[in-house]
């Protein structure tokens, strides 16, 4: 019997929505995964106007112009008392904006839901605590961290980044056989590695030079195209991709300096073939969000991370540096001398390199999915 399994994210960063995008894919599948029916839902669109600006707009402020102040608040509201009046506060107002979230999940009836963020974890907690819903609900930390804002009851599991996270949610009260240590999940384009030398050649790149992907700028290192011209100006036959995403001016702006270094700059603008790219590069610069540091890790991608902000993102790249598949660079300098040490040493990119394969998890959201059913067989 297929079963119906709702996905529900948060718009708040794109971390949540490609986890349980990757869930639905695998669900999607014809051939060698398990069969369900699969809808996800973005909380968001089930919110009024002001709630969405508050908690999605707010969010990207406050990571990109006052990192510190996101800093607090993330240790703030972990270590705050679940019973704190502001804490009872911030749940009543969420509750009153997500009345047509609770109407829609009714229509679907859906069999089992995974959250892939905290805040529909806890609207839901409320919700079987007061009988309101009748399916099981399970939650995927999208971190190598665990806040306690993912931490409800009534859950029925959770799915682990890594033992440590594993560690921390016992640690938290949840029953250990209600943990599953899985993995992020990821898209199922990277449990089999692209074919370096056939992604390279469609991108006109050189499949045998050493190559470096450089994803996103900003926080201390400068603008991407500053960063690529203080990347290209290194000695080193080596050649770079620069990943604007849907930044137009800073794609023309790499464009315009690809033109000064011929053969040697690939811009390219959004893209949903990232790990096409990725087959591409033997080192990757990125910040440390648990998404896009879990596909580096799925095609044993080593990493320099960059200015990570205050809270997840630097848990996450404590994590990455302790296992010895990235180093870091809070400023331009920094990320300089780490990229000329590496481009020195490569038996050091090698071993980061076999690290990163042994780390990773390329089949995580098939995991979770498959957990998700068996359990759901059981219970039918």
């Amino acid at each position: 019997m297929t079963q119906k399994i709702l996905l529900l994210s948060v718009s708040a960063g794109a971390g949540h929505m490609r986890a349980a995008q990757a869930i639905e894919a695998y669900a999607a599948r014809d051939g060698g995964g398990p069969a369900a029916l699969a809808l996800h839902l973005d909380v968001m669109e089930f919110v009024t106007p002001a709630f969405r600006k508050l908690y999605t707009d707010l969010y990207i402020k406050l990571v990109n112009k006052a990192p510190a102040l996101w800093g607090y608040l993330y240790h703030a509201t972990h270590d705050a008392p679940r019973d704190s009046s502001m804490q009872r506060l911030r749940r009543a107002v969420e509750r009153l904006n997500t009345r047509a979230l609770m109407a829609r999940i009714a229509a679907f009836q859906p069999d089992a839901i995974i959250c892939t963020h905290f805040l529909p974890a806890e609207l839901l907690s409320r919700a079987l605590r007061q009988q309101q819903l009748a399916c099981p609900v399970w939650v995927q930390v999208t971190d190598f961290d665990l806040h306690r804002m993912w931490v409800h009851e009534q859950m029925q599991g959770y799915f682990a980044a890594t033992d440590e996270v594993a560690f921390r949610m016992r640690h938290e009260g949840i029953p250990a056989d209600r943990i599953h240590v899985t993995g992020i999940p990821v898209m199922p384009a990277f449990a089999q590695a692209p074919d370096r030398v056939q992604c390279a050649q469609a991108c006109g790149l050189d499949p045998r030079r050493t190559t470096i992907l450089l994803m996103g700028g900003g926080a201390g290192l400068g603008s991407l195209e500053t960063v690529a011209a203080r990347l290209l100006a290194l000695p080193g036959d080596f050649q770079l991709i620069a990943l604007a995403g849907k930044n137009a001016a800073a794609l023309a702006a790499l464009q315009a300096l690809a033109d000064q270094y011929p053969g040697r700059l690939l811009a390219q603008g959004f893209t949903g073939e990232v790990e096409r790219l990725m087959a591409c590069a033997d080192l990757v610069i990125t910040k440390p969000g648990g998404l896009t540091t879990s596909e580096c890790l799925a095609l044993g991608l080593p990493m320099i991370v960059n200015s990570p902000i205050p809270g997840q993102e630097e848990r996450n790249a404590d994590y990455l540096l302790e296992q010895g598949v990235a180093l870091k660079a809070f400023d331009a300098v920094t990320l300089e001398y780490r990229v000329r040490l590496l481009l020195e040493h490569p038996e050091q990119l090698q071993s980061m390199r076999a690290k990163a394969l042994a780390l990773g998890r390329p089949r995580a959201a098939l995991d979770v999915l498959a957990q998700v059913l068996r359990a759901g067989a059981v219970l039918q």
